[in-house]
Parts: C-alpha cells; sequence; structure tokens
C-alpha cells in the first residue's frame, strides 16, 4: 500500500505546482475573497491549517531570492487570494525586493509599497515592470519611512477611496540583518523596546488606512540575544492588538535554507548542544482584523 503524504507534504506539493500558475481571475464567491465555499474542492492550494510546510520558495518570473531577508513568494500568495479580491487594494508597508507587489500584479490585485531605500525601491519596480502578466492593474512603490504620517497620504491617494483592502507586513526582525544605516531603519533600532515603538507607529497608519472588517498580515520571527530568547513575535502580536486589531490566526511557518546558517548546520548544532538552546526554524504569519 503507499504512504499516505502527511499533510505537510501535501501543503508543500500543492504550492509548489501552484507556483507556476497561470495568472488568478477574480472568483465568483462573495465575502472578501470571492472563493466560492461551496465549491470549496476547487482550492486544493489554498492553507487552511496553522503550520505552513512550504518547501522550497517560487523562483518563476521576477521572483529571486537574492535579497537578504527577503520572504517567500508563497506566504503573499495565500494572503492576497484568502483575504482579497481582484481589483482591491493591497499594502505593504515594507515592500523591500518587490515580492509582495509582484504577487499582487500577478494576482489581478492593485498595490501599493513603502521602502526606505531608494535604490531597492527602485530595483523592486524594475522586476514589478519585468513579468508580463496580463492584468491590468495600478503597482506603484513609494520611497520612505513607513511610520511617517506624509508617506501613507500618499499611498492612500493611490485609491479611489483612500483606503487599503489588505495589509501585509514584513518587518526587519530588529537587528538580525541589517538593510543599511539609515537610522529609520527597523535593523538599526537601539533596543528591542524602540523597535517596538517604530513598529507601533506603522501600525498606527496601517489601522488608519485599512478599510473596516478586513485584515493584515505580519511575517515576523524571534530572535536570540545576550544568552535569551526574545520573543519578537509575540512583542509585535501584542503591539498589533494594543493599536486595535483583533487576532484571528498565528500561523507557524517552517524555515527553509537560512541563508544565515547556509552550510553551518553541524556548527550550529554544536551551538545548541553548548548554549542549552534550540535552532530558529519557524517564524509566524500573524492574522488580524479591523473590526
Amino acid at each position: 500500500m503507499p504512504k499516505r503524504k502527511s499533510n505537510g507534504e501535501e501543503n508543500s506539493a500543492n504550492l509548489q505546482s501552484n507556483s507556476a500558475r497561470k495568472p488568478v481571475k477574480a472568483g465568483s464567491g462573495g465575502g472578501i475573497n470571492g472563493i466560492s465555499v461551496e465549491n470549496w474542492r476547487d482550492y486544493p492550494h489554498i492553507l487552511t491549517d496553522s503550520l505552513w510546510l512550504l518547501g522550497k520558495r517560487d523562483s518563476t518570473g521576477a521572483h529571486t531570492g537574492d535579497y537578504h531577508g527577503n520572504f517567500v513568494p508563497q506566504i503573499p500568495q495565500q494572503i492576497i487570494e484568502r483575504y482579497s479580491k481582484a481589483g482591491e487594494w493591497v499594502i505593504d508597508p515594507f515592500s523591500g525586493s518587490g515580492t509582495t507587489l509582484i504577487e499582487a500584479q500577478r494576482m489581478g490585485r492593485n498595490c501599493a509599497g513603502i521602502e526606505l531605500n531608494p535604490e531597492i525601491a527602485r530595483e523592486a519596480m524594475r522586476r514589478v515592470n519585468s513579468e508580463t502578466c496580463g492584468n491590468p492593474v495600478k503597482i506603484e512603490n513609494l520611497c520612505g519611512d513607513s511610520a511617517d504620517a506624509k508617506i501613507w497620504a500618499k499611498a492612500a491617494a493611490l485609491t479611489p477611496d483612500g483606503v487599503f483592502h489588505l495589509a501585509i507586513l514584513h518587518p526587519p526582525y530588529h537587528d538580525i540583518i541589517k538593510f543599511g544605516e539609515d537610522e529609520k531603519c527597523l535593523s538599526n533600532s537601539p533596543s528591542v523596546e524602540e523597535f517596538l515603538n517604530t513598529f507601533g507607529r506603522v501600525l498606527a497608519h496601517t489601522h488608519a488606512h485599512l478599510a473596516p472588517g478586513r485584515f493584515i498580515a505580519i511575517v515576523i520571527g524571534d530572535k536570540y540575544a545576550g544568552g535569551e530568547w526574545i520573543p519578537l513575535g509575540f512583542m509585535c502580536m501584542q503591539r498589533a492588538v494594543e493599536t486595535g486589531f483583533k487576532l484571528k490566526s498565528i500561523v507557524i511557518k517552517d524555515i527553509q535554507d537560512n541563508r544565515a546558517k547556509r552550510n553551518q548546520e553541524n556548527l550550529w548544532r554544536v551551538r545548541a548542544l553548548r548554549g542549552g538552546f534550540y535552532i530558529f526554524k519557524h517564524e509566524y504569519i500573524l492574522v488580524l482584523h479591523k473590526a
């Protein structure tokens, strides 16, 4: 008898087959996403479990893994299809190399990104413009500080009614990876508390510009410093709740082929055994709702 695949293996296989998909068309269902629940068997690629084993990152088209700290495209694939409809507006306040922008364009969503580094912002748009998905949507990547109200006003002015229907936030995990010398960058925050205060301002702007009843997803991991596990993910979640969002789900996503630990598995295993800690192999996708 053939061995039955685990949920994780099935999820990974479904996502891999979906990574080479054609552009997503608008669904015929209701609610916030157009998914027809009556025809739920038509959506085997949509994950509904709280453990995501995504496997190899989608490297199709403009997606590449050369930007240190970018996230796998399968995350915005899942979030965008689950929490928005074709033609709606998505915002990514930490757009980086443009992963969310690329996926939004492929899936027929308008999207605004905010990126602090002008060179990275331009490169992200170059990648977006290199795609030939055929979806007539508007994609803009604004250069500025996502903790600043002025850049949010510019982003909101892109939309017909001044609001967004989904927000995807993938901030730096504090100082684990440095993204430049600009003191406004969260990776240069002098302390965890300062990081959380600045991220809290981003959350406040997100809440103010998100349409009622819509969702945000925060992709974040923890950190280890001074012999102590710092639960950065849960700290960010608490700030989001304090901002006014209501927690909908906590998803645990596996980390595959971490660049910082690549070809150093044995070294990190020895360090873990010596130090009494466990090696990071997961991060969080926090899904929250604006009432």
